[in-house]
């Protein structure tokens, strides 16, 4: 015979999305505690180039499309990189936090990122001897609590601290290049 848990009306959604995002949380640190490898692999995501500068991109379930604004020769069909990577980072320190905030009992009511990346056309022109990335990038983090600052202070911290696409900004790191070519009509080159 199964039973039906119900919450109390009263029950806060926050809590109990707090209590399952701590449980995940938990239960992933213990795993990769008693085996460290379980953690270890390679994302791949697939782009290509479907007409002009729109790309298709896929990985596993997910189909996303990227292109460049009229001024750019794209026809806008979609958001261009830059989106993606702020949104990239701005969610990762979003969930970080969430996520922490959960393991460490510290409630949060309401959060908000917002990155801002200051940029210079002429490297990505080559018009100007400066890097074709970002200059500088900020991240403005609201939060509402009722915990003490520092109790909110501390999970922002362990938080960035642990934050993979924050590391992916604040880091060098090694990319590769392999290219495969092909001939017009399946001939490899």
């Amino acid at each position: 015979m199964s039973e039906t848990v119900r919450l109390p009306a009263t029950a806060d959604p926050q809590s109990s999305a707090a209590e399952r995002i701590r449980v995940a949380f938990e239960r992933n640190q213990k795993a990769l505690r008693l085996r460290p490898g379980v953690g270890r692999g390679t994302a791949t995501t697939r782009v290509r180039v479907t007409e002009g500068l729109i790309c298709d991109v896929e990985e596993g379930p997910w189909r996303l499309t990227v292109d460049m604004g009229d001024k750019h020769g794209g026809t806008g069909a979609g958001p261009n990189p830059g989106v993606l990577g702020r949104a990239a980072l701005g969610s990762c320190l979003a969930i970080g936090y969430q996520t922490w905030a959960a393991h460490l009992g510290v409630p949060i009511e309401a959060l908000e990122v917002e990155v801002q990346a200051d940029y210079d056309g002429g490297g990505t022109y080559a018009t100007a001897d400066v890097p074709a990335g970002y200059l500088q990038v900020r991240c403005a983090v609201t939060v509402t609590s009722p915990a003490p600052d520092a109790e909110v202070m501390r999970v922002l911290d362990e938080a960035d601290a642990h934050s993979s696409y924050r590391d992916v900004f604040a880091r060098a790191h090694d990319v590769r290049r392999e290219v495969r070519l092909r001939r017009p009509g399946g001939g490899d080159g």
